[in-house]
């Protein structure tokens, strides 16, 4: 496509499969030397003052968005919509005009508890600054005291929407404040052509760590043949980058989910990242790199355990919140809790951090009570629908997990299953493992996939 129009709505915007295709529109945007497609985005409804996830914003930080309220607004901005695209033209936002308004005197009247900040919308990574970022004691503790080591690695494992991304970006900026040198990389931003084949896979690595390190580029001085690709991108690193920069190195690797799609560069990858570890016990240079790597499962191929960085380091499970941490969030929200409204909530969606905080930011606006978000929390038509539907979506691609998921949800006692069905069911955390059994994640799993959906009925 050459344009891409997008219209938001307030639920648009909080929707994971609209994010995953603007995602994927920014992706190759930024990775075509047309920048197409143009991202155009339309707010329906939806007042530009009012806050973007982080991700969301993140992707149209740059691009100019446009305002529609109502049917005035229509023939304006198809007007304005046309006009771009017979032009041909990008769609940058403009710059920012300084503010000359002062600042709306603090409302003392309002009675405590007060919101530590204005609720923002719970999808994608905490904001660094943000006040309701919930630490999980004492693994934030271990993790900052971990990436100061010598050769440090950490592996952060979870599923989806647990908070693995946002400590990476903790520990990044922990690194940051004792003046290391640091580079987040998500897999996300590669193209699909970039895991044809290993030699491209780690020339796209060592761009992308070297651009972020604002070094210039010099692959090819380093790059040879003869001696294949995984030498070649360890000289780089050793002869070039870790000479180049005085500081240690943190690299924080996030969505290396999707190097586990393609067996043979997953292999080999993790072996060289295992290598690289090894090589810091023994070599001062090698010393100066740490590594966070984040996943939201093990690993998916079978890997030689001398080569798998996933049995070596700082291993990281991130647990969900307890009953305390879900109380005290709640008082950050400005919402007058006591300890049985938070059981009420975590009776339907456990200690998940997002299905946790989705329902705080609806509460504090008073989109619905709690009483209603309880009733209808399994319901197509309730707040967790899209999260449901992108499960039950992920599901039907396979039938026998849809079947094993059934069994699990009509049972009133923990099921035994086939070890990869428990495995690939706790690991996109629809299930919690019980020694070789498994119960439902959650009542709210357990009551929406209950429903005639799980059987394959629309």
């Amino acid at each position: 496509a050459d344009y891409f129009l997008l219209l938001l709505s307030p639920t648009a915007a909080t929707s994971e499969m609209v994010l995953d295709e603007v995602r994927k529109a920014k992706r190759f945007r930024d990775t075509r030397p047309d920048h197409r497609p143009v991202i155009l985005p339309i707010r329906i409804n939806f007042p530009l003052r009012d806050p973007l996830n982080y991700d969301l914003r993140s992707y149209l930080s740059l691009i100019q968005q446009r305002e529609w309220t109502s049917e005035q607004d229509t023939d304006d901005l198809v007007a304005e919509v046309l006009s771009i695209i017979a032009e041909g033209r990008q769609n940058d936002a403009p710059e920012p005009e300084p503010s000359t308004e002062p600042s709306p005197p603090p409302d003392d009247s309002q009675k405590p508890p007060r919101p530590v900040a204005d609720p923002e919308i719970p999808m994608g990574q905490v904001d660094i600054a943000s006040a309701f970022y919930v630490e999980r004691p004492p693994i934030e503790k271990r993790c900052y005291e971990a990436i100061l080591k010598p050769g440090a690695l950490i592996r952060i494992k979870a599923p989806r929407q647990m908070g693995k991304t946002s400590l990476m970006a903790r520990i990044l900026y922990h690194a940051a404040e004792a003046e290391y040198k640091t580079v987040p990389l998500s897999f996300q931003l590669a193209d699909e052509v970039v895991f044809s084949n290993l030699d491209d896979f780690l020339q796209w690595f060592c761009a992308s760590v070297t651009s972020e390190l604002e070094l210039p580029d010099c692959l090819d001085d380093h790059w040879k043949t003869r001696i294949g690709s995984k030498m070649s991108c360890t000289n780089y690193f050793e002869r070039y980058l870790l000479k180049q920069v005085e500081q240690p190195i943190v690299l924080g690797l996030d969505e290396v989910d999707l190097v586990f799609q393609h067996q043979k560069i997953a292999s080999d990858f993790f072996g060289l990242l295992r290598a690289w570890h090894e090589k810091s016990k023994s070599r001062e240079n090698w010393k100066k790199l740490r590594l966070v790597v984040v996943h939201s499962t093990e690993v998916y191929i079978p890997l030689n355990m001398h080569q798998s960085p996933f049995n070596v380091g700082l291993p990281i499970e991130l647990p969900e919140f307890k009953e305390e941490q879900v109380l005290d969030l709640a008082r950050r929200h400005g919402l007058d809790w006591q300890m049985d409204g938070v059981r009420e909530l975590m009776s339907m969606v456990g200690g998940h951090p997002y299905l946790v905080r989705e329902a705080l930011y609806h509460l504090t606006h008073q989109d619905l009570t709690r009483e209603e978000l309880l009733e209808t929390a399994f319901t197509e038509s309730g707040l967790y629908g899209d999260h449901l539907r992108r499960h039950w979506w992920n599901l039907s691609q396979h039938p026998e997990l849809a079947e094993a998921i059934r069994e699990v949800v009509l049972s009133n006692r923990p099921v035994r299953l086939k070890p990869v069905h428990a495995f690939q069911l706790h690991s996109m955390g629809l299930v919690n493992l019980q020694g070789n059994d498994v119960t439902p994640r959650c009542d709210l799993y357990r009551q929406y996939f209950r429903s005639n959906r799980v059987q394959g009925e629309e």
